[in-house]
Order: structure tokens, then C-alpha cells, then sequence
């Protein structure tokens, strides 16, 4: 998911300097809802589990895209099913770029020994490479083209009638990650939603999915009537535009976090196991809205690039990030908003 929301903010700033460019994104249907709105972009849904599934189906796509009239093929995801499409696009006479995923450097990055801790390129970065092979070149530092966003959704009556209508700051929680070592132990983050529910000027939206996760929000929820549990009650689609309507997102490193910054979004992510060096830090977000993990305590950190190796005596690295530092953080981005 965090994949996919990264190559957004590259495509807004390309159509904006190339208008005469039209762009189909091939993805998987759920990620549509991304892409709406950006002129000039269409959307191409892959179906992996009928019409597109195995090599026989990535056959299929590639004649399904060939009637598109492509001329350029930009495979931003570089792995295993893309490779064989955009070969095909190659043997057929298309330039072809793909994504450097910098996997050398990562791996360098990560290692338990002889370790390499030093910032690699972000993959927001690597996707404006690969444009640039196709002979497009975006700039993303230009703040009238870079962060360029879309405006704050319009929500609609079945959203305000569990939402509320905004008259205070709206603050978003998403505690969760794919792997466990991205995600705040529990304890932790219901300090951390006490201590930002006792300000009455805010409202908290805790973000999740799938049913145990719904049950551990309803306890972090813990009675206070200005946090409200959204998991379970909104399409997709409507959770993207409640995120674009907070002024602040507290999230793991996860997609929710990829998800708020192509909105536009502040967003105050933590990190356990993970690193920001990794490439991975939200597009457009400083340094400081990035909470890591100690490592003069835990000097082998990063361990990973994407939470799913452990490394044994770093199960609690997270609990070096105080509960206190992340609401004087959050808090203090708003505050800021407010000066402003």
C-alpha cells in the first residue's frame, strides 16, 4: 500500500509539467481511489485472481494493455510480474524503465555487522529516476510543482454523521503495521491517546482493519468521547477523505503514513526495527516528524527494511520512544498551524 501511495506525489508533480501527457496506472482495483482526481491519469485494474493470474494471465494484461496504444512503460514496482510485462513492452519495440529499488544499500544499511548507517536515496526519488529514463524530468523540490495536493475532501452526510463536523483539530492514529516490530506497544500508545484526548479542542480517529484490530481500538478508544474508533465503518475510499481533512496523522511505518503525506498531511511516524534511512519516510515530511527508535541503546538498529526480520534483544526498541515526546510532538505541529 505504501508502495503505491509513493508514486503518487510523482505523478501529480509530471502531469503538472507535462499536460499533454495521458498516464495509466496498472494496479490492483482497491488502489484506485488513490489516483482520482489527478488530471490526465487513468486507471487500469489488474485482476490477479481471474483474467490476470499466472504467466498465461500476464500474457492477457500485456495484450489488454497493448490496445491502450502505450508508448512509454514505467514499471515503478520492479518485481517479479511487472519485469515480465514490461519485457514484453520491450521485445514489442517500447522504451522501458524500471524502478532502482536499491537493494545493495539497504542491505548495507541493515546489517548486523560492518554496518553502512547512513541515509539511502528515498524511493520517491528512485520513481523520479525512472521517469527521467523515459525523458521526463520532474522536480519535486519546487514548491509549486513538488507538493502540489489535492484539496481537502468534501465529506459527505453518512461521513459527518460519525465523524461529526469539524470544529476542532483533527488528529489520526493508525497503531498498526504489517510486521510487529513497526508497531508501539499497546500500553504505550494508550498513554499516548489519553494524553492527546484530555485537550478538548481535539478529536482523535483511530484507524485499523479486520476485526482484532477493531476490538484493540475500541479498548484505546477507553471511553473518551472525542476518539472515535473509523475501522469498520467507512469504505476506503471515505477513510481517504477523512485523512484529508486531519491536520495531523500519528502512524507506524506503514501505508496509512504513505497515504496522509500525498494528501498533504502532517505526519508524525515512529519507527521501530526500521529507519527513515531506508527511503522510506513519507514524502514531504522533515526529519524531526520522524521518531526513532534509540540507538545508542540499540546500535544494530535499523535491522530491517521492512519490519520482518527480529533480531533477538531488540523486541522492546520502541519503548525508547516516551509516550510524552510523541503528544509534545503532535501538539506542537498544530500549535505551529496555528501561529500560521
Amino acid at each position: 500500500m505504501g508502495d503505491v501511495a509513493m508514486t503518487v506525489p510523482v505523478l501529480r508533480a509530471l502531469v503538472l509539467l507535462y499536460p499533454e501527457v495521458k498516464i495509466t496506472v496498472v494496479s490492483r482495483p482497491f488502489f484506485q481511489p488513490f489516483f482520482d482526481g489527478i488530471p490526465n491519469v487513468n486507471f487500469f485494474g489488474v485482476d490477479l485472481n481471474k483474467r490476470h493470474k499466472g504467466f498465461l494471465g500476464l500474457l492477457r494484461l500485456f495484450s489488454d494493455l497493448r490496445k491502450l496504444n502505450i508508448d512509454l512503460v514505467a514499471d515503478l514496482h520492479n518485481v517479479l510480474r511487472s519485469k515480465v510485462v514490461r519485457t514484453l513492452f520491450a521485445l514489442s519495440g517500447k522504451k522501458v524503465a524500471a524502478t532502482n529499488k536499491g537493494r545493495a544499500e539497504k542491505k548495507a544499511l541493515t546489517s548486523l555487522t560492518n554496518k553502512v548507517f547512513a541515509p539511502v536515496k528515498s524511493m520517491v526519488e528512485r520513481h523520479v529516476d525512472t521517469f527521467k529514463q523515459l525523458g521526463f524530468l520532474v522536480d519535486l523540490s519546487s514548491r509549486s510543482v513538488g507538493t502540489q495536493f489535492p484539496e481537502k475532501a468534501n465529506l459527505s452526510e453518512k461521513i459527518l454523521s460519525i465523524t461529526g463536523t469539524k470544529n476542532q483539530n483533527w488528529i489520526g492514529i493508525a497503531p498498526f503495521a504489517q510486521y510487529e516490530s513497526k508497531v508501539y506497544p499497546f500500553d504505550l500508545m494508550q498513554e499516548v491517546i489519553d494524553g492527546l484526548a484530555e485537550n478538548r479542542d481535539q478529536k482523535i480517529f483511530l484507524f485499523g482493519g479486520g476485526e482484532k484490530e477493531i476490538q484493540l481500538l475500541n479498548q484505546l478508544q477507553n471511553q473518551h468521547d472525542n476518539v472515535i474508533v473509523l475501522a469498520g465503518k467507512l469504505k476506503f475510499k471515505q477513510e481517504l477523505e477523512v485523512i484529508s481533512n486531519l491536520d495531523a496523522m500519528l502512524s507506524m511505518d506503514s501505508g496509512n503514513a504513505h497515504m496522509a503525506a500525498m494528501l498533504g498531511v502532517k505526519v508524525i511516524t515512529l519507527w521501530g526495527a526500521t529507519h527513515p534511512f531506508a527511503g522510506f519516510k513519507p514524502f514531504n515530511q522533515p526529519d524531526d516528524f520522524c521518531l526513532t527508535s534509540d540507538r545508542v541503546q540499540y546500535p544494530l538498529l535499523p535491522t530491517s527494511i521492512y519490519g520482518n526480520k527480529k533480531v533477538e534483544g531488540y523486541e522492546d526498541v520502541m519503548r525508547t520512544i516516551l509516550p510524552e515526546k510523541i503528544v509534545f510532538s503532535i501538539q506542537s505541529q498544530l500549535a505551529d498551524k496555528t501561529e500560521h
